[in-house]
């Protein structure tokens, strides 16, 4: 073949890619638009999983457009700064590294978390902090059963810490900082759901003080620790929604009091609003308040979708001022990285929960967002 006829030859094959490099720009740019953030929270990998998570990483999650991926690190890291807070098995910073690599690769936003004031219990388990920190405990008369149930005489759910404890934050941030450094993130996931213990009337320092003002003031310390190295913080959204007013209850909003600090938080603070028996339509809540949020749903694909399908409307149907602050969806799973790609890919089955499964429910949200025109 002649010089000529192979220039000839070549100049379709360019035409050719270039459509295609359009076109699935333009299919980007239509995803960016619809939902600004497509998320996935999960807990990070165990050691031995994370070649298998950096694979599903862009395998799975990249393909479908998911652009947020929410890592549940808490002390599953070798953290320098404070060894004494490792996990006995944890990841390593080249373990890290990879996922970050994963995630760089298919344009994916990471963002670690690490539950602070709320969740530092878990069933009949102290987590690290409070284990190795005792003094930091809200409610150190408030012991570990030995067989957990709920419910229970001291109204034990999780352990909280105490946040006006003097020699807390020194240790907190420290470790905010440095997972954040690490997974090179631009935001940080405090968790802070589901804080029964707060305000304690036997806690010396917080005893009296108003409920909504002690979770705002900590909002406010993190955000503003964070907001040092240009940081944005995220959290869960029930403890700011009124749970008795709406009637959504004590697990998915607050009984306690502290939804009145939905008025008291920075407006930069993004909001992970989930709801997973019922597809409440709380973000137009945060969005009315000035605060980004997105809906997270859990294992039952119709509610996703339905979610999804309210989200859209929320977009399409508010001013621009408003629209700038529904922020998407974000897919939540509970169980662990490695059982969750075990079910996702039909090596193990969860024959009771039928179709209410998280990789259905999975499937289901980011199945529809693909479909919207």
């Amino acid at each position: 073949m002649s010089i000529r006829m192979r220039k000839f030859t070549l100049i379709p094959l360019l035409i050719l890619l270039t459509i295609v490099c359009n076109l699935a720009a333009s299919a980007q740019q239509h995803l960016d638009t619809l939902l600004p953030v497509r998320g996935f929270c999960i807990v990070a990998p165990k050691k031995s999983g994370v070649d298998a998570f950096a694979n599903f990483i862009t395998k799975e999650l990249a393909p479908r457009g998911v652009n947020t991926l929410i890592l549940r690190v808490d002390y599953n890291y070798e953290f320098q700064s404070h060894p004494e807070l490792r996990d006995t098995i944890a990841l390593s910073k080249a373990d890290v590294k990879k996922l970050v690599a994963a995630c760089r690769q298919g344009k994916i936003r990471v963002i670690p978390q690490i539950n602070l004031l709320g969740h530092q219990s878990w069933a009949g388990r102290i987590d690290n902090l409070l284990r190795v920190y005792p003094q930091f405990d809200e409610t150190p008369h408030v012991k570990m059963p030995e067989k957990y149930v709920w419910p229970n005489a001291d109204g034990l759910y999780c352990k909280s810490y105490c946040p006006l404890h003097p020699d807390l934050h020194k240790i907190v941030f420290d470790l905010v900082d440095e997972v954040c450094d690490v997974f090179e993130a631009d935001a940080f996931h405090a968790g802070m759901d589901e804080v029964f213990y707060l305000g304690d009337d036997s806690c010396k320092r917080c005893s009296g003080r108003d409920k909504a003002e002690l979770y705002a003031g900590e909002v406010r310390k993190i955000s503003d620790h964070l907001r040092q190295n240009k940081r944005e913080l995220w959290i869960w959204g029930d403890r700011l929604i009124d749970g008795k007013t709406t009637g959504i209850g004590m697990w998915e909003g607050s009984f306690n009091n502290t939804h009145r600090a939905i008025d008291l938080i920075p407006k930069d603070v993004f909001i992970c609003d989930w709801h997973y028996e019922r597809p409440d339509k709380t973000p137009v809540l945060f969005a009315a308040k000035g605060l980004r949020v997105a809906t997270c749903p859990w294992r039952t694909p119709a509610n996703a979708v339905a979610q999804l399908n309210d989200m859209i409307s929320f977009r399409k149907g508010s001013t621009p001022e408003m629209k700038q602050y529904f922020q998407g969806m974000i897919q939540t799973v509970w169980s662990g990285a490695e059982q969750f790609m075990d079910e996702f890919y039909g090596k193990v089955k969860n024959e009771a929960a039928g179709t209410k499964t998280q990789p259905a429910c999975f499937r289901a949200l980011f199945d529809a967002i693909q479909a919207v025109k």
